[in-house]
């Protein structure tokens, strides 16, 4: 199949980071219409010893808010943790900002991938134990479902383990 407008569109390579304790190199692209319109978003992982990519899809109009690498040498923990917009809950046009933050979890090929909360939890903060390798995230749930944070509204903290990216507790 051929696009006759194709020679229009636009890679855009938004950012080059290398993955500590291995041989690979992310790269976040948007492919762009000649309209400024976002056609696809993904991770690239390039295995920078043989050039081989993986490539980790996500929906065109999601956003990468924060990505971080934690690696814990003494844990054996080496992973990617993206705060992302990934679901349009809200039902309006596309993802955008009043749409809830996930936090998904990347292996540093980029072969696995774990959302660790669910699509209607919204994410407001996370941070990471180094010594136990426990990560733990707060946010709330819309009770409610009137896409707003109010007093109805369920506050949550879970803790995750990094090791096993199960559920440890939420309080």
């Amino acid at each position: 199949m051929t696009y006759g407008q194709d020679k229009y569109n636009y890679v855009h390579f938004n950012k080059l980071t290398e993955v500590e304790g291995s041989g690979y190199v992310i790269a976040t692209i948007e492919h762009r219409g000649k309209i400024a319109e976002k056609k696809e978003m993904f991770m690239l992982f390039i295995n920078t010893t043989n050039g081989e990519t993986r490539q980790v899809d996500f929906p065109k109009d999601a956003y990468i808010h924060e990505m971080k690498q934690i690696k814990i040498d003494s844990l054996g923990i080496n992973l990617i943790v993206l705060l992302t917009r990934t679901v349009n809950l809200n039902g309006k046009m596309g993802i955008d900002w009043a749409d809830p933050m996930q936090v998904i979890v990347l292996s540093t090929d980029g072969k696995e991938r774990k959302q660790l909360t669910d699509d209607k939890f919204f994410v407001r903060n996370w941070t990471v134990n180094k010594k136990t390798g426990k990560i733990v995230i707060t946010g709330h749930h819309d009770s409610n479902n009137n896409n707003r944070y109010d007093k109805a509204d369920k506050n949550e903290i879970s803790i995750f383990d990094l090791k096993t990216l199960a559920l440890v507790k939420k309080i």
